[in-house]
């Protein structure tokens, strides 16, 4: 007999089936024994009536995996309408050993790093699986709407031998006996990338060696990134940006319907057209003094609530941030060189995205890391391409978790990560 899922329980009342999977819960009353079945799709209501049965649950411990074959009834209070009755249960392993905290209540008690020192038992829990599902979902979202769009995606090294891809601390290790670094971004090997296909994207780690304690950081996370040929500016970016979150949204909101209504949240819709302002008037948005040179979260926070307030979004475009805090690949914006034709994209009053145009000429990168006192040679390889002519271009990358995370509400991004990596984590 083919196993059904318990979701499918519904196209089978009246039948005979075959369900398999986890002792969600037991209730054991005088007269009558439930047993919660939860697999993949959901959970599979059990009634035991028969003694014997009875005494066989009564000994099954919660998680323990068993096969349940029964006959499918109609019960409206039962989950999904229908219930299982006149059981054969057969445990498929010895009993489990049951995890240090409830997995059928409705929200786990256990403090986060308690959930994360038990990961592999807390991601069963219905919250933790749904952002899960939510990522997984994004994630489709974005690939699907970039293949329609003429994109194709690539995957680079994640272990490079030089540490000047973004400015970001690195982590060093031993390759055959000579130095290399743990990639932190695809950035240069994207744009490398447009001269081959024009339009490219890519969905892997990167890798921060950066100290930071905070609940929106962390020392792994997955990038979603793209990189664009033959763009006017910057603009051009932010439009294919727009268009992305979009369709992200989109697949999350038909992919995983089930899991934004176990979370309870409502996902936001994007704008046709994002509100943007520029950086100088952020500043004066957030009432952050005008010689600042960046924004800090408590600025991030205010052009949150303005945007919500006078735009009604949840995305809020800051462009023309300083040169001065951009990597030395970026392209200045022509009519103020000290100012670039880079963005950082607002969600919910936290920074989710950074972007821009590239410089895409030979001799404007020499003369860029002239101006910044660096050495050529580090960047030979990466700047050889340009040498044999690139188009104007420019690009974004999407922190996955961190898209999660206000998406769902999360206060803290592990609570969106399956296995986070940290300055204090590296196990389970």
């Amino acid at each position: 007999m083919q196993r059904v899922l318990s979701a499918q329980l519904p196209a089978h009342v009246g039948g005979t089936v075959r369900i398999a999977g986890w002792v969600h819960r037991r209730r054991l009353l005088k007269s009558v024994a439930f047993l919660v079945v939860r697999d993949a799709a959901g959970l599979a209501q059990v009634v035991v009536t028969d003694p014997a049965v009875r005494a066989g649950i009564e000994e099954l411990t919660e998680e323990t995996v068993v096969e349940v074959t029964a006959t499918v009834v109609a019960n409206p209070a039962a989950p999904a309408g229908v219930e299982m009755t006149a059981p054969v249960v057969r445990p498929l392993g010895p009993p489990a050993v049951p995890p240090p905290f409830d997995l059928y209540r409705p929200a786990l008690t256990a403090s986060l790093p308690t959930q994360l020192d038990h990961a592999p038992v807390a991601l069963r829990h219905r919250t933790r699986s749904a952002a899960l599902r939510i990522s997984a979902a994004a994630v489709g979202g974005f690939r699907a709407t970039l293949d329609a769009a003429g994109f194709v995606e690539i995957h680079t090294p994640k272990v490079v031998s030089s540490s000047t891809e973004s400015g970001a601390n690195v982590f060093a290790l031993d390759w055959f006996g000579r130095p290399a670094y743990l990639a932190q971004s695809p950035q240069f090997y994207k744009q490398l990338m447009v001269g081959v296909f024009e339009r490219v994207y890519e969905v892997g780690p990167v890798f921060r060696a950066e100290p930071h304690d905070t609940a929106r950081h962390l020392a792994q996370y997955t990038s979603l990134d793209v990189e664009l040929g033959f763009v006017a500016d910057h603009r051009d970016v932010m439009r294919v940006l727009r268009d992305v979150l979009a369709g992200m949204l989109a697949a999350v909101a038909d992919r995983a319907a089930g899991a934004v209504a176990t979370l309870g949240i409502t996902l936001p819709a994007v704008p046709a057209r994002i509100p943007a302002v520029d950086f100088t008037e952020a500043l004066a948005i957030a009432g952050a003094p005008t010689d600042e040179p960046d924004l800090a979260p408590a600025h991030e926070r205010a052009l949150g609530e303005w945007a919500r307030r006078e735009h009604g979004s949840d995305f809020l475009f800051v462009t023309g941030y300083p040169m001065a805090k951009r990597p030395f690949y970026t392209h200045p914006d022509p009519e103020r060189p000290a100012y670039s034709n880079g963005f950082d994209l607002l969600f919910r009053g936290v920074e989710l995205v950074t972007g821009g145009q590239r410089l895409h000429r030979h001799a404007d990168y020499l003369a860029a890391l002239a101006a910044r006192g660096e050495p050529v040679a580090p960047y030979a390889g990466y700047l050889d391409a340009f040498r044999h002519g690139m188009p104007p271009h420019g690009g974004f990358a999407i922190g996955l978790e961190r898209f999660v995370a206000r998406l769902t509400g999360a206060a803290n991004v592990r609570e969106v990560t399956a296995f986070p990596r940290d300055l204090h984590r590296l196990t389970p």
